[in-house]
Parts: structure tokens; C-alpha cells; sequence
């Protein structure tokens, strides 16, 4: 994997790279499930400090696109993560379709609630 960040960027070393990163994935040049080289390497490749790739690795095992391994790696997420408006569209249509299917249950705006609260906590 070919990367080079810019030295003369007033943007951090880590947000480059995470901001590389996130494009590659997002446009299919790193495939679901690809392992990405381990930090140690990728600093040296890069001449920046350990601390830098880790925490561009961590900040998109964050937001979604990394998966982190303990001692096999780090791996592109299989699934990317939506962005925040589809999210949201998808998120009113399934609240739509349950208020719906309580309603028809007879159930109270309370009590459908409560399900949801059950739900949510079992994961």
C-alpha cells in the first residue's frame, strides 16, 4: 500500500492519513477485510512517530472503518458505516414501520417505548 502524507500541510500527520485512509476505503481501493501494515511499520514507511498511525487507526476503528484485531491486526470493516443522513432516513422509516405495528398491537406510545428500551439493551 502506497501512501505519502504532505510535510509542508498545516493538517496533522494523523488527520492526513486518517482522511487518506477513510477515502481509499470509501472508494473500494482498500476492500472489506483487507489488513492494513501494523503501526510500527507504517510509521517507518511514513517517518512519522508510532503514535501517529495509532491514532489515525484508532480514530477510524471509531468512526466505523477499522476493525482492530488483538495480535492479528488491523482489517478494512467488512460493512462502512452510513453517513449520518441516510442513517437518519433509515432510522425514521424503521421507527415508522414499528409505531405502525405497535398501533396495531394495541399498544400505548409508553409501552412501545418501554420495548424498544427492552430491545436496545439486548443487543
Amino acid at each position: 500500500m502506497r501512501i505519502e502524507l504532505d510535510p509542508t500541510s498545516r493538517v496533522p500527520p494523523a488527520a492526513q492519513l486518517r482522511e487518506l485512509l477513510a477515502r481509499r476505503i470509501v472508494s473500494g481501493s482498500l476492500r472489506p477485510g483487507e489488513r492494513l501494515p501494523p503501526v510500527r511499520e507504517l510509521a517507518v514507511t511514513l517517518g512519522v512517530a508510532p503514535g501517529t498511525v495509532a491514532r489515525a487507526y484508532r480514530e477510524l476503528v471509531r468512526a466505523g472503518f477499522l476493525v482492530a484485531q488483538r495480535r492479528r491486526g488491523t482489517f478494512v470493516a467488512e460493512r462502512l458505516p452510513l453517513p449520518a443522513d441516510r442513517r437518519a432516513a433509515q432510522l425514521d422509516r424503521a421507527a415508522l414501520a414499528y409505531a405502525r405495528r405497535a398501533r396495531q398491537l394495541g399498544a400505548s406510545r409508553v409501552e412501545a417505548v418501554r420495548a424498544v428500551e427492552r430491545a436496545w439493551g439486548t443487543g
